[in-house]
């Protein structure tokens, strides 16, 4: 439990020494009692829209195929999100694939021959390609479909892991990690008696990647990084850490959460040995994530659950097993939501990989600038310069207020949501010295209105928890 939230009265406490700035308005109204939903058009509006509409933001442009974003929320307030690192909203076309697969095709996969079975699978495994196209994996079948990125991780750690490690081996990751990235190596540590090592933060408060490359030696068997913080909002070299783990044949697993959703990735140019992603932070459905992995290592994992799809043939004394992906997809899979999360990625592509990374970039030094003026604010994470492009994140502290606070009165107050916590990365936060810390993320879909409101509402809101010393 990160925190407990204050509930506030339900009126508006404004600081009469700053100006009245207004939320920003909704773009479209949605009826929430429609029984279809109208296709996102988004993409087509962007092809035909060029080069040219540089005045109509990509946010501004994207806003109205998500019917999420369009309400008004406690006192009236027009709903700003601004928690997108903790999970993404959803366009209108993944919201129709959800319906469309459960009105007109739902069946189990693999399985069945007849025509809603064979149409189900066919979606289900186009999904998986579609994935594969968008990472610029070598083929599907390196692609095995999860509930998460942390089952993604854990299925490594509990197949690969407890098959490889032994007493004495190192597993090398940073401080910055997620929870899910540390807590499955754990596990195995305990019970191979492998050693975790963790690499700190520099004076930039980015992983030290010097420091991470002297720790490498021919006793570091994997390397545990993420590839964009969620706290810090830094970024790794994963192509350096890649070839150096691999000069002393140790494999690499990427955290590549905070990045696929955000920016071209592409897995042959990494080089990673295995990399892992979740749906729901990317404009898919939650409950399904997926695992990329090098083919030639898949092959060698034993699987990670029994059951049905996973085997090849079961005997009573003993069973052989499927091929990858099948091997490691035990039981019956999330077929609408890996449906629906293809349907994300003809989405995003339909914007364009590099247009979202361009405009998040220029998003994040709008966000860090104007997050800097605000009195007493320590802001975690390198400062953005010519050479360093921080995510479209920032992780904060008021200097007096605890950050629930800050998150509560600003959801209540403003209609503002943003996150407060530990973000799930106790061990970073204890290093910089701090229980927990106040978190804006934002996503394609946001504007510089939003971050205007954002810091007013922050100003408003510090101002009222000052009054009361």
């Amino acid at each position: 439990m990160d925190g407990m939230a204050l509930k506030f009265p339900s009126f508006k406490f404004l600081n009469p020494n700053t100006s009245t700035i207004r939320s920003p308005p909704l773009l479209r109204k949605f009826s929430s009692s429609s029984s279809s939903l109208p296709v996102s058009a988004s993409s087509t509006t962007l092809r035909e829209a060029g080069p040219a509409s540089n005045s109509v933001s990509l946010g501004q442009l994207t806003r109205p195929d998500f019917p999420i974003l369009h309400q008004k929320i406690n006192n009236g307030s027009n709903l700003v999100y601004l928690d997108n690192a903790a999970t993404s909203q959803k366009p209108i076309s993944v919201l129709k694939s959800l319906q469309d697969y459960y009105e007109s095709y739902n069946s189990n996969v693999h399985r069945g021959i007849h025509y809603l079975s064979a149409k189900a699978t066919e979606k289900y495994e186009q999904a998986r390609e579609k994935i594969a196209a968008f990472i610029n994996a070598e083929e599907s079948r390196e692609i095995v479909f999860t509930r998460n990125a942390t089952e993604a991780i854990n299925l490594v750690a509990y197949t690969w892991g407890f098959a490889n490690l032994k007493s004495g081996d190192e597993v090398l990751l940073t401080i910055a990690e997620h929870h899910s990235a540390i807590v499955p190596w754990q596990f195995v540590a305990q019970k191979t008696g492998a050693v975790l090592k963790f690499v700190n933060l520099n004076e930039d408060e980015v992983p030290d990647v010097l420091q991470l490359k002297e720790m490498i030696s021919r006793k570091t068997k994997l390397v545990v990084v993420h590839h964009i913080s969620n706290t810090l909002a830094s970024s790794l070299p994963i192509e350096d850490i890649v070839h150096w783990a691999h000069a002393v044949e140790a494999k690499v697993l990427v955290d590549a959460c905070q990045s696929v959703p955000h920016m071209p990735v592409d897995v042959r140019d990494l080089d990673a040995d295995f990399l892992v992603a979740s749906s729901h932070k990317m404009c898919g459905p939650t409950g399904v994530g997926f695992l990329y992995g090098k083919s030639d290592i898949l092959s060698t994992m034993p699987p990670f659950l029994g059951g049905g799809e996973m085997i090849s043939d079961v005997f009573l004394d003993h069973s052989t097993y499927a091929e990858p992906p099948s091997r490691f997809e035990a039981g019956t899979p999330a077929i609408g939501e890996a449906i629906g999360l293809g349907a994300a990625i003809d989405y995003l592509q339909g914007i364009g990989m590099q247009k979202i990374h361009e405009y998040e970039m220029e998003l994040a030094n709008y966000l860090y600038e104007n997050l800097s003026t605000v009195p007493n604010i320590r802001i975690y994470g390198p400062k953005p310069s010519k050479g360093v492009n921080r995510a479209a994140l920032c992780s904060f502290n008021v200097k007096n207020i605890h950050p629930t606070d800050l998150a509560t009165f600003l959801d209540q107050q403003h209609g503002v949501a943003i996150r407060s916590g530990h973000h799930c990365a106790q061990p970073l936060h204890r290093y910089l010295g701090i229980n927990a810390s106040a978190r804006a993320s934002l996503y394609f879909y946001n504007t510089k209105e939003d971050v205007d409101y954002f810091i007013h509402a922050l100003n408003d809101t510090v101002s009222f928890f000052d009054s009361f010393k």
